[in-house]
């Protein structure tokens, strides 16, 4: 049956003309989901993987810097000890640079020992005591 429009009347101009069943919309959208679901991870392999180049590069970079670092340290010591050696021996102005970097290495120990010692044994102490205030609390809620 046709109207006066020439549309048929079970028809309407703007309806979808796709005719697939439920079923297979929600098969589709399950489909879809997947592959959008696979794309963002490896979408995110991608970028994990730039991420651990760019991170590995920063760190050969600065472990080339501390090497060369080391060695510019020596450098200074020696530069110093030649400095020293204008005034003194030379054997008492390396002497005398020893001692001082003796003096600091056994500083800086006695430092990072102390320090050790304040964070062991490594237990939450804290985290401890607000669990058993949190037992205790749990227990007088219950009338224990």
């Amino acid at each position: 049956m046709v109207t006066h429009s020439g549309w048929a009347s079970d028809t309407r101009p703007d309806a979808p003309q796709d005719h697939r069943s439920l079923g297979q919309l929600v098969s589709d959208l399950s489909e879809q989901a997947s592959r959008l679901v696979r794309a963002e991870i490896d979408l995110a392999k991608a970028e994990m993987a730039a991420k651990a180049k760019q991170a590995g590069i920063g760190a050969g970079l600065l472990a080339a810097a501390g090497v060369l670092g080391l060695y510019a340290f020596g450098t200074l010591l020696a530069t110093i000890i030649i400095a020293l050696a204008n005034v003194v021996d030379a054997w008492l102005a390396a002497l005398i640079v020893t001692v001082v970097l003796l003096v600091v290495t056994g500083v800086l120990a006695l430092l990072g020992v102390k320090r050790l010692q304040k964070g062991m044994p490594p237990t939450p102490e804290r985290a401890k005591e607000n669990v058993h205030e949190d037992v205790d609390a749990v227990k007088k809620g219950f009338g224990g």
